[in-house]
């Protein structure tokens, strides 16, 4: 972009209608230059001032978790090719559409997996010299929130364009989707995930920590969020639990809403002392000892959640010694999981279910002794 220009960026969120899905994401070159005219047109209502701005419209509609992303990589892209078309020979005006089925660039491609939302967010973005640049921040601010429906030829022409109905058509700053989110992530009781997200897009250089609805922390540092080997930490919290197997599987079913949402916002969740693949984690406690019996797994199970953990331990005739914790993030996981296990500890790829989770009698999580297995 124009260094000389700043960036607002903003966006047309769509409410749709109950059982409405738009039948398509994005629009042609032609349909996304049409709509940036109807946008202007409200803007110049709202926003005195804004001719003297270039605006820049997506013709792409998105969930809020591709728009929060660390760097708003969205909003940076059209920043960009804004920022590279002579204002004299497009003028005010500049709008992103698809030719023959792709965008111009990929970041600007809506990701289908988080098409089904009830809100459809379409970037926008007001470029202008720094001063009118603040100026029209500030009124964003104030003037979008409290009166920034879109008008009704612009609502009309998303409606009969994408074969939708549209309980709302409204205009919001980036700030807003943030505000908007953070209340959203606190009905759902995770605020703790909303503290380390913001961190992530607002103060990627600030490390900030968080405590989780069950108490587990959780720490952004490094464009990163990382949380403590489970197993180990619930152990240490375990004393005066009541049931501390249901505590464990509620616990983890919190661990796995974290990974889906910072995955989807494209923040990394790591485990402190652990490893991190796509789709599960894996807690090391112990090396192998070679004169115990061969390793083998054992699954941990959890109503309603299926396979929850799976235990890498060598089981004597009376005690057994742990080695390992794997923690699928999603079903999916589970088979690949099981075969990094049983390569990296010299196991079979057989599991042997447990039917439930199996604490110890300090609340660690563990497996049978062999004994128990007969």
């Amino acid at each position: 972009m124009n260094e000389s220009l700043q960036a607002c960026p903003a966006v047309l969120a769509l409410e749709l209608a109950d059982g409405e899905q738009p039948t398509r994401l994005t629009l042609s070159r032609d349909e996304a230059q049409t709509l940036a005219g109807l946008i202007a047109d409200d803007l110049r209502k709202l926003l005195p001032g804004v001719e003297d701005a270039r605006l820049a419209v997506t013709g792409a509609l998105f969930d809020v978790v591709e728009l929060l992303r660390p760097g708003f990589p969205i909003f940076a892209t059209l920043d960009e090719l804004a920022g590279r078309v002579p204002r004299a020979q497009l003028g005010g005006v500049v709008a992103f559409g698809s030719h023959e089925g792709r965008m111009p660039a990929e970041t600007l491609s809506p990701d289908p997996r988080y098409a089904d939302g009830p809100m459809r967010l379409l970037p926008w973005t007001l470029l202008a010299a720094p001063e009118l640049a603040a100026e029209l921040a500030e009124r964003m601010e104030v003037e979008l929130v409290g009166r920034g429906e879109a008008g009704a030829a612009t609502a009309d022409f998303l409606m009969r364009t994408l074969g939708i109905r549209l309980e709302h058509a409204r205009y919001l700053s980036r700030d807003d989707v943030l505000a908007l989110t953070c209340v959203q992530y606190e009905h759902v009781n995770l605020s703790a995930l909303w503290t380390v997200l913001e961190a992530a897009l607002l103060m990627p250089y600030r490390p900030e920590t968080a405590l989780g609805a069950r108490g587990l922390p959780l720490r952004y540092a490094d464009g990163k969020v990382s949380l403590p080997g489970l197993a180990t930490w619930f152990a240490g919290t375990a004393a005066g639990r009541e049931n501390p197997a249901h505590d464990f599987a509620g616990t983890l079913f919190e661990m796995r809403q974290y990974a889906a949402l910072l995955e989807a916002h494209r923040l990394p969740l790591v485990m402190e002392g652990g490893e991190a693949e796509s789709g599960y984690l894996i807690e090391t406690v112990a090396p192998v000892d070679p004169d115990l019996a061969a390793p083998a797994l054992f699954a941990h199970e959890a109503p309603g959640l299926g396979i929850v953990a799976i235990t890498v331990a060598q089981p004597g005739a009376g005690s057994v010694r742990v080695l390992a914790h794997g923690y699928p993030l999603a079903p999916p996981a589970l088979a690949a999981l099981v075969a990094t296990l049983a390569g990296r500890y010299g196991s079979t790829e057989e599991i042997q279910a447990l039917g439930r989770i199996w604490l110890d009698s300090h609340g660690a999580l563990a497996a049978p002794p062999a004994a128990a297995l007969h």
